[in-house]
């Protein structure tokens, strides 16, 4: 697994989240895994232009930083379950308010975005 090699300042609260929450598709995997999409076949159907190997790291690092929890089952051929942990839940609040954010000022967003 890769190891930083440059060791992290966290001196303030959003350098921690930053950490955590870094990672281009990690706020869409725990607003799909709230909505009930579980299975990591319907999370990369929700999520196309991410590669299943993208995905899959980015949900062991979810899952190591306690925001979702994974549950096997023993059966052939294998079955993975993702859910969301109370920690995880926590989140959902601040992501839905941002996706409001987002939505209110879409057009400003595009055009910003657009001129690079």
């Amino acid at each position: 697994m890769y190891q930083k090699k440059i060791v992290q300042n966290y001196d303030c609260g959003l350098d921690l989240v930053g950490e955590v929450l870094y990672g281009k598709w990690k706020i869409r995997l725990l607003y799909f895994i709230n909505e009930g999409h579980i299975r990591p076949s319907q999370l990369q159907r929700k999520i196309p232009g991410a590669s299943r190997r993208v995905l899959n790291v980015q949900l062991n690092e979810l899952e190591k930083h306690e925001l979702i929890s994974k549950v096997i089952f023993p059966v052939l051929p294998p079955k993975v379950e993702y859910s969301l942990t109370a920690f995880g839940r926590s989140l959902i609040p601040l992501i839905h308010s941002i996706g409001l954010w987002g939505d209110e000022h879409e057009e400003k967003l595009r055009g910003i975005l657009t001129k690079n």
